[in-house]
């Protein structure tokens, strides 16, 4: 059944009846400045606390409403409450949860240039220890990488499931041309005030695909597991603790910079995207020549 009652708290003898909910949802897809939009956002909305992203719609639906609603107790009375979701834009799951649940939600993705996310997305694996392949490797054996460049056929989805209105289709180089603009239309959208940059948060704009391979990938990868284990207890909070603390800066990269992507590579997977990219040209009517 959905709630009507999202974003916010009901009370009932001074208990909670509803647990608070998003109203909005930033679903990427991944490595499409979603982790800068989290930290900007944090300053004018109620975002998903001690963990960033819940995964509840897409992998941890079975831990229940009040599992997820706890994520968002600390978001302050009167602001609307979001979740940055990332995995959620290639899940059909995760759509059709959130829709069975909140069928009001907004619903905010921003889309890159393919072959540069995908080689970004290939980094951040590498770097977290999550995968040791070769990026020809990668791309056969991780759906991920490919399922989530499916821009025009999920975004069609989620229009279907949500109505266009409710779903806004941004860009990657418009974030980065002038992330004040892409910022306002942003939060004008999704119902939260306006917030002015400040030069260092416009700088991280420009900063984020400056990770190295891992300086030890075993390290990394045992830091992993004990994170993943933690938080399948539900220990979130200790996880968010040793980063705070410099955790990430001990296990995540360190080593050499990852190598170029052979131009051929390059060719091979721009017309691999080709046709997606024709068609998100329409669905946005804009000119995405430079993808291609």
């Amino acid at each position: 059944m959905p709630l009507t009652g999202f974003g916010t708290r009901s009370a009932v003898d001074g208990k909670s009846a509803v647990p608070a909910l998003p109203s909005f949802f930033i679903i990427g897809p991944p490595r499409t400045g979603t982790s800068w939009l989290h930290t900007v956002l944090s300053e004018c909305t109620g975002l998903s606390h001690p963990t960033k992203e819940t995964r509840f719609f897409d992998k941890h639906y079975d831990r229940g409403l009040d599992w997820y609603g706890s994520h968002y107790r600390t978001a302050a009375e009167g602001r609307a409450i979001g979740e940055v979701a990332p995995t959620y834009f290639a899940s059909r799951e995760a759509r059709e949860r959130i829709a069975g649940l909140i069928p009001k939600a907004k619903i905010v993705c921003t889309f890159r240039n393919p072959v540069d996310r995908v080689v970004s997305l290939y980094r951040l694996k590498r770097a977290y220890g999550w995968i040791r392949s070769t990026f020809e490797e990668a791309l056969t054996s991780d759906p991920e990488f490919i399922e989530s460049s499916r821009y025009a056929a999920h975004l069609k989805a989620w229009h279907t499931t949500f109505g266009p209105s409710q779903v806004m289709a941004t860009v990657h180089e418009d974030m980065q041309a002038d992330p004040q603009s892409f910022l306002d239309k942003v939060v004008d959208f999704v119902g939260a005030p306006r917030v002015q940059l400040r030069p260092a948060q416009i700088d991280r704009v420009f900063t984020a695909d400056s990770m190295t391979e891992p300086r030890n990938y075993r390290w990394t990868r045992a830091a992993l597991h004990l994170a993943n284990w933690s938080k399948a207890r539900r220990l979130d909070a200790i996880v968010d603790a040793g980063k705070r603390l410099g955790a990430l800066k001990l296990f995540l990269g360190g080593g050499p910079s990852f190598p170029e992507v052979p131009p051929a590579q390059r060719a091979q997977l721009r017309e691999l995207f080709r046709g997606e990219i024709t068609e998100l040209e329409g669905m946005l009517n804009r000119d995405l020549s430079a993808w291609k």
